[in-house]
């Protein structure tokens, strides 16, 4: 099986790392879509140097780690990287040109970012993420959450969104033919959403919201620039390196895909971008209703549940921690969707007081029904925090299982 990625910004580049490492595959065909350097050793150094991860050669085999690419085609764009060979399109950046089938390419991972609407055709002006099956691709795997531009358009039949550990059941070989692995924030937050789902069940999540405190990303500029034409978000423009920058998720959209039971939830998601190369944290706020007035939920119960999770149902993805961690132990290691900093986890039980009166659509035989028209429900208020490597460590690895686990079931 050959594996294609389209590509090599972040997750691309690192996709090909958690590939190489994983010898999942017989060969890569990594599309770049333009030359890069004076020579195919300029990509090379690009694809064995990272500012935040380091040598790709001690990636694989640590300090002592020597140089793993060789046998540099420069005609073909061929290498082989630590035995695996490895050829680079310098071409096309339209995904139906790109020629998969002329490489024997049955299942891309596209990374740029850039196609990311299902219903767009293959023809479609400047490219659309139809356009790899179209140029030989039987499966596509999307580096990100799908983004219908046209409103009132549904999911087509053929695509599905999927968190490896959470709903990969979800994907039928038969029948979808692109696969959405959705974000690095909503794959945290969906490790931290469903032990407590599973535990307390949607009717208990009263309410719940997140803040992912998010490490930059190479959408941001290092320095101030000017605002595109027409751009209405300015902050976007404003240097990544000197500044906290509010900006939007689309993971409690996403996370809806993934884990259903959540469209019965209110949520709402937040991001603040910080100048950190890697590494995420995500604040997660439930309300849950407590069934027990002399013992409401408490930090213990919940660290409880995710301590359970860690060493069961989800022990591959999730790891409950008790050290005092920062953003840069997150980088690279632990492989986990998602790490729960338990000694940081808190609780405060209150009654809510609900009139009855003006609960809108309440029948009036049950009103009269009650002789106090005042309630007091204990409400339960837990903060969850859920670290995350947003490149490596946490999303690359969780997109390279995926794309394993869908490259096992193409006949």
């Amino acid at each position: 099986m050959k594996l294609g990625i389209n590509g090599m910004g972040r997750i691309g580049k690192l996709s090909l790392w958690h590939h190489l490492a994983r010898k999942s595959f017989d060969e890569i065909i990594v599309n770049v879509g333009r030359p890069v350097g004076k020579s195919l050793a300029d990509l090379a150094h690009a694809v064995e140097h990272d500012s935040t991860y380091g040598r790709l050669s001690h990636f694989l085999y640590g300090y002592h780690g020597q140089r793993v690419i060789e046998e540099l085609d420069e005609t073909s764009g061929r290498m082989v990287i630590d035995g695996t060979p490895v050829r680079f399109l310098r071409s096309h950046r339209n995904p139906r040109d790109i020629g998969w089938r002329d490489h024997g390419v049955r299942l891309v991972v596209d990374c740029t970012g850039v196609f990311t609407d299902p219903t767009a055709s293959a023809d479609t002006s400047g490219g659309a993420l139809r356009g790899h099956l179209e140029a030989g691709a039987e499966k596509v795997v999307l580096s990100a959450p799908f983004k219908i531009k046209t409103s009132g358009i549904a999911m087509p039949d053929d695509a599905v969104t999927t968190v490896m550990g959470i709903n990969d059941e979800m994907y039928l070989p038969g029948r979808h033919t692109l696969i959405s692995a959705a974000s690095c924030t909503t794959t945290c937050l969906a490790y931290m959403m469903k032990p407590i789902l599973d535990h307390y069940g949607a009717d208990r999540v009263l309410s719940a919201s997140m803040v992912t405190i998010h490490a930059a990303t190479s959408s941001q500029v290092v320095l101030d620039a000017l605002p595109t034409a027409n751009a209405t978000d300015l902050r976007k423009n404003r240097s990544a390196m000197n500044n906290l920058i509010l900006t939007t998720t689309g993971a409690a959209k996403a996370l809806r895909l993934v884990l259903p039971e959540m469209a019965e939830i209110g949520m709402m998601a937040e991001s603040v971008r910080v100048p950190v190369a890697a590494g995420s944290l995500i604040i997660l706020t439930l309300n849950l209703q407590s069934e027990s007035r002399d013992n409401p939920i408490n930090r213990t119960d919940i660290n409880g549940i995710y301590q359970e999770a860690a060493s069961g149902t989800c022990a591959d993805h999730l790891v409950y921690s008790t050290a005092q961690n920062c953003s840069a132990d997150m980088i690279g290691s632990p492989l986990a969707a998602a790490v729960i900093e338990g000694t940081e986890t808190h609780t405060r039980t209150a009654y809510t007081r609900v009139n009855l009166d003006r609960i809108p659509g309440l029948p009036p035989v049950v009103r009269e029904a009650i002789v106090s028209h005042t309630l007091e429900v204990p409400v339960t208020q837990a903060v969850v925090y859920g670290w995350y490597d947003n490149e490596m460590g946490s999303y690359a690895n969780m997109l390279g299982k995926l794309t394993v686990s869908i490259s096992d079931k193409i006949l």
